[in-house]
């Protein structure tokens, strides 16, 4: 449920402390604050009012950092308690008061978000979970790095990336790649798991001339297409299979809830055809 602006300037935000520090994911509650258990499952209608769950800015390549604000309001009678912030990878850095931070009824707070952009170019897709005693929610940030005025455009880092998956298309899940984006996999599923672990690929301007438009493909797809094409790959191409026993990072759920994510975002061309 989304609330018109004027609301927002209206309900008083929480204020950041002079002390208030980045969020530490692995806070634990201090002896007098409440015990709060992380409630299971999505964050229901009617708990938060978000100005914005997917935000986009636009950065200029070599900046350092991109920023995001996310505003809320608990729209409950009770309060509602954050418990931790948890970005998709190390590139992302939250701050907000300590956790658990609670949040009276009637009032709201905000969520900054900061993503490290060194090495990084195109557009990047990450995604932040904000766990809560009522439940998840995932926010969503896209990043648009365009190119600066006279720089080099000739990629030689994203060449020599393509060129050490073209070696071994596993290579995605190794080293420095895999430190940055196989971090918080588990309990993704659907789109969710798509922004954060696909899009970096197959939604990248410019996109890597092997790598397909998948809202293009002009063969028949289906539910079992795309569950093959996630879970083996395709050998002499970039795309690695994501199988957990192929050395991927997807178990056989995640697999299951991407294939019917792409079979609802990209029909099969022969079910869309006119008839004739």
């Amino acid at each position: 449920m989304k609330l018109p602006r004027i609301l927002f300037a209206a309900v008083g935000i929480l204020s950041f402390s002079a002390a208030a520090q980045p969020a530490d994911t692995g806070a634990t509650a201090t002896a007098d604050a409440p015990d709060q258990a992380p409630a299971s499952g999505p964050l229901p209608e009617g708990v938060i009012a978000w100005d914005a769950t997917l935000q986009t800015v636009d950065a200029t390549a070599g900046q350092d950092f991109a920023h995001f604000t996310f505003r809320f309001i608990n729209t409950t009678t009770g309060p509602v308690m954050v418990l931790k912030v948890h970005p998709s990878c190390g590139c992302t850095t939250a701050d907000l008061p300590p956790t658990p931070w609670s949040i009276p009824a009637g009032t709201g707070g905000e969520i900054r978000l900061s993503v490290n952009l060194a090495g990084k170019a195109g557009r990047l897709f990450k995604s932040v979970a904000v766990i809560t005693d009522r439940g998840r929610q995932d926010l969503m940030l896209q990043i648009n790095i365009l190119p600066a005025v006279g720089a080099n455009r000739t990629g030689d880092q994203r060449a020599a990336g393509i060129a050490a998956a073209k070696m071994d298309r596993q290579a995605v899940f190794k080293g420095d790649c895999a430190s940055c984006h196989l971090k918080d996999m588990e309990g993704r599923s659907g789109r969710s798991l798509y922004v954060a672990l696909c899009g970096i690929c197959h939604e990248a301007e410019p996109r890597a001339a092997m790598v397909p438009d998948l809202g293009k493909l002009q063969v028949p797809t289906s539910v079992e297409f795309w569950r093959a094409w996630i879970a083996e790959g395709k050998p002499g191409t970039l795309m690695p299979a994501f199988a957990a026993a192929r050395g991927g990072p997807l178990d056989d759920g995640q697999i299951a809830s991407l294939a019917a994510y792409l079979d609802s975002l990209h029909p099969s061309p022969a079910a869309t055809a006119p008839a004739k």
